[in-house]
């Protein structure tokens, strides 16, 4: 559907991007990751043609699409600040795409009601200017603008992150539904992890103009590739030097396990785990879930238990803690 071939993106003499390759399939809802200054907002201006890459190639459904102007792309684009039109009506937004490809204006309302529908935006609220509605209902404008087009694929950046924790997590789940609904390709870029762990079907993590992994949320979480990976993605134990001399791991390389992986007393029992008694020196209680701060073998570690209501440790409570050597990832 989308692929990238050997990118290079230059600003003067800085390197933004080196030797980026990336093969988005058709219908999947891909995720660029990474933190501030990666480069994965730089992927998407290149793929949506904001950017002209130094070297390499942009194909979409198998065509050369590298220099092509953005208009003729025909891909929807969703800004982080969802770059609406403020005095304007939200049919009017919606319908701008519609206007500019001089669609007849019977074909236009028809397009235009049948897509704010379809993301819940009411009759009433189409004549509201855009200033008056609020963060949320403005991002599904900005969906809705970029949907009516009818683009082949969607590009999304940061289309959350101007919204409350709340209203981010509610929207979240609305947005992987509609995409699963419209069945439409979608890039998406973030630096939540946890946003990309729950939306995503694969995800790029970019590190300094560099991509360390791609993979299914499961992969890059479960069997981080890097070592950036496994710290970056979700919490995680490095091990220190008693641990990996008694676990007989290599001491040339550093350990990481995480924090769900570690086992506590009863579940630190079974064939092949590796045993330290450890004190509990605080807790966080979360509901689902209890998590501890464990002093063992002369370094912290955090672990975190379901909570069974049964099985709560005090702080000062003397622990045996469990590491299986599978559950190590090694760099």
């Amino acid at each position: 559907m989308i692929k990238l071939t050997d990118i290079v993106v230059k600003f003067g003499d800085f390197e933004a991007l080196h030797n980026i390759n990336v093969h988005v399939k058709e219908g999947e809802f891909f995720t660029f990751l990474g933190p501030s200054g990666c480069g994965k907002t730089t992927t998407l201006r290149t793929i949506t043609g904001f950017i002209d890459p130094v070297s390499g190639t942009v194909q979409m459904q198998n065509r050369d699409i590298t220099h092509v102007p953005i208009e003729k792309r025909n891909i929807g684009i969703v800004f982080q600040s969802y770059a609406l039109f403020p005095t304007m009506t939200v049919h009017d937004n919606i319908a701008f795409g519609l206007k500019i490809k001089k669609l007849k204006k019977d074909e236009i309302e028809k397009k235009v009601t049948e897509i704010a529908k379809k993301v819940d935006l009411s009759d009433e609220q189409l004549k509201k200017a855009v200033s008056q509605l609020s963060g949320g209902q403005q991002q599904r404008v900005a969906i809705a603008r970029a949907l009516v087009t009818e683009p082949a694929i969607i590009c999304m950046d940061e289309p959350l992150s101007n919204l409350d924790a709340k209203l981010r997590v509610q929207l979240r789940n609305e947005l992987k539904k509609m995409q699963k609904e419209f069945g439409i390709t979608t890039i998406y870029v973030t630096h939540d992890q946890e946003e990309a762990l729950t939306l995503s079907d694969r995800i790029a993590v970019f590190n300094k103009g560099y991509i360390e992994q791609i993979g299914t949320p499961n992969e890059v979480y479960n069997h981080s590739e890097t070592e950036f990976v496994a710290n970056f993605i979700g919490d995680i134990n490095p091990l220190k030097d008693e641990i990996i001399r008694d676990m007989q791991l290599d001491e040339n390389k550093h350990h990481f396990i995480r924090l769900e992986r570690l086992r506590v007393n009863q579940n630190a029992e079974g064939e092949g785990v590796f045993k330290i008694q450890g004190v509990i020196e605080s807790r966080e209680y979360y509901g689902l879930y209890i998590k501890y701060y464990i002093t063992a073998a002369n370094q912290q570690l955090k672990v975190i238990e379901k909570n069974d209501g049964i099985n709560i440790y005090e702080p000062g409570e003397t622990v045996k803690v469990g590491i299986h050597p599978d559950d190590v990832m090694s760099y």
